[in-house]
């Protein structure tokens, strides 16, 4: 599903006022799905909506008068004068036949339900004065509270928050998410996020033209990899994975079980000598071969059957890595880059980001954590208190020439064209060592099945997510890639293959 940035929802309702819905038409939707929404929330009790002055507070009105309607118990908090608010708003408020309570935090009392419709997603400033003041009584009240759009106080594109904001029990947005709804800070505060269709025909989303998408399996059906009746183990690709010394070697296997789950018909690892006996004890389906130096490593890329190519898990920071980065990249092949890989380029970025750009049909994803990002991008780091993370990981993909992956309960994925998803899937139990590792190996198990860059990148965090769903509270690492056959049965019940 497309996520529209405030700047295109405020397009989407433009586009569809000129197709010929009035504005007040929109409001009056929105507003009726806010009441629905709240009598789903509480079904006896007094209602107090905070109001705003621009339409969020409109939507408001138009949610109080449908809840008296019903024969709820409903006050309303207005922000200003009435006779200070405009156009539709106005309208709105017209529509409200009782008197509003003044703007102060005492006026709250103890409702059953608080109807948060103070700003909309295109706030742009820090909230300060008497809106912070009402902001932090609403947080302190105890009543759910019910945010209108977006809870007031968060950035509606970036997921920041504005200097405080409304922690919601419950969203109600309009027609599309935005980033906020999925990017951290934000859909913390979101709460639960119920999109309302207002009445916006989806023809405009083909002017507006959004790039950025939910990471769901409705954005990448089409790229999923499905095993041919007539295929066989080399069609289904060979992964190739570069192990760490005899200190180090847990990490490339853990990947290497990911790539072979996530339907590589075969995934070799490239060990040191020294830690050849301890790779091949603790393998079985994965095979084993010597490659202490980089020429040796070179000589295995010539074999035209590896697919694609994992480096980092474990590796280790220097330049035999590096050494084995512009290798890889010259054998032209899918290549996924974690961990050491990424920071034995720390001291001089350009030089890996010049060698991506110059290898020819390359696939190449790298898969930093924030810890790692600034090391590669210090240029792009978050130093704008509000700045997207989506924003800084389009710009990486950009510098880069790379998909770019910026690990994280919102992980976000880029591609050069600005192509982007953001994944809300993803547990609290996943943050566990060794995780990022069977996540770069599920992403080269799909780039070994010929799927683009950046749907395969797409598609292995939502299995990531997925499988940690599935394994449950207190996983490990191990966990992850034995729980992958789960993953792939509900997906092919979802989409209808039959197995």
């Amino acid at each position: 599903m497309e996520i529209l940035t405030s700047e295109e929802m405020e397009r989407a309702d433009r586009l569809a006022i000129a197709a010929g819905t009035p504005g007040f038409a929109l409001m009056l939707s929105a507003g009726q799905a806010v009441a629905e929404a709240a009598t789903d929330l509480v079904e006896e009790g007094s209602i107090l909506v905070v109001a705003g002055p621009g339409n969020n507070g409109g939507d408001g009105f138009v949610a109080a008068a449908e809840l008296v309607a019903q024969g709820r118990d409903v006050s309303i908090i207005l922000m200003c004068e009435r006779d200070h608010l405009q156009g539709d708003a106005a309208s709105a408020a017209r529509g409200w036949k009782y008197p509003v309570l003044p703007f102060n935090p005492q006026a709250i009392g103890k409702p059953a339900l608080i109807i948060d419709a103070l700003f909309g997603a295109g706030l742009s400033r820090a909230v300060d004065g008497d809106p912070r003041d009402m902001i932090e009584a609403i947080n302190a009240n105890g009543a759910p509270v019910l945010s209108i759009d977006l809870p007031s106080g968060v950035n509606g594109t970036s997921g920041a928050i504005m200097g405080v904001a409304v922690r919601a029990t419950e969203t109600v947005t309009f027609f599309r998410k935005k980033p906020a709804h999925l990017l951290l800070p934000g859909r913390i505060n979101c709460g639960r996020v119920r999109v309302a269709d207002i009445g916006i025909n989806t023809d405009v989303l083909a002017e507006i033209a959004p790039q950025t998408y939910e990471n769901t399996p409705q954005f990448w059906r089409k790229s999923f990899p499905v095993p041919r009746i007539d295929g066989h183990k080399y069609s289904r690709g060979h992964v190739l994975i570069v192990s760490g010394d005899l200190a180090a070697t847990g990490a490339a296997r853990m990947a290497a079980r990911g790539a072979l789950r996530a339907g590589a018909g075969l995934v070799t690892l490239a060990s040191p000598r020294d830690a050849l006996a301890v790779n091949a004890s603790a393998l079985t389906a994965v095979m084993v071969h010597a490659a202490d130096t980089v020429i040796e490593f070179g000589e295995m890329l010539s074999d035209k059957r590896f697919s694609a190519i994992v480096i980092g898990p474990g590796a280790g920071v220097g330049e035999r890595t590096s050494d084995f980065v512009h290798t890889a990249l010259s054998a032209q092949r899918g290549l996924v880059l974690d961990a050491d890989a990424l920071t034995s380029f720390a001291a001089a970025p350009d030089r890996l980001f010049e060698a991506i750009k110059a290898s020819q049909g390359r696939q190449v994803v790298l898969t930093p954590h924030e810890g790692e990002f600034p090391r590669l991008f210090s240029d792009i780091s978050n130093k704008h208190p509000f700045r997207s993370k989506l924003d800084r990981v389009r710009a990486a993909a950009e510098r880069s020439g790379a998909v770019i992956l910026l690990k994280g309960p919102d992980t976000t994925v880029a591609s050069r064209d600005g192509r982007a998803t953001i994944a809300s899937n993803a547990p609290p139990w996943l943050a566990t060592a060794g995780a990022g590792d069977v996540l770069a190996g599920i992403i080269a198990g799909l780039l070994a099945q010929d799927v683009p860059a950046f749907e395969a990148a797409s598609i292995g965090v939502w299995m990531h997510g997925e499988a940690a769903r599935e394994a449950g509270p207190g996983l490990i690492a191990e966990d992850l890639p034995e729980v992958l056959p789960a993953v792939h049965r509900h997906l092919y019940d979802e989409f209808g293959i039959d197995y």
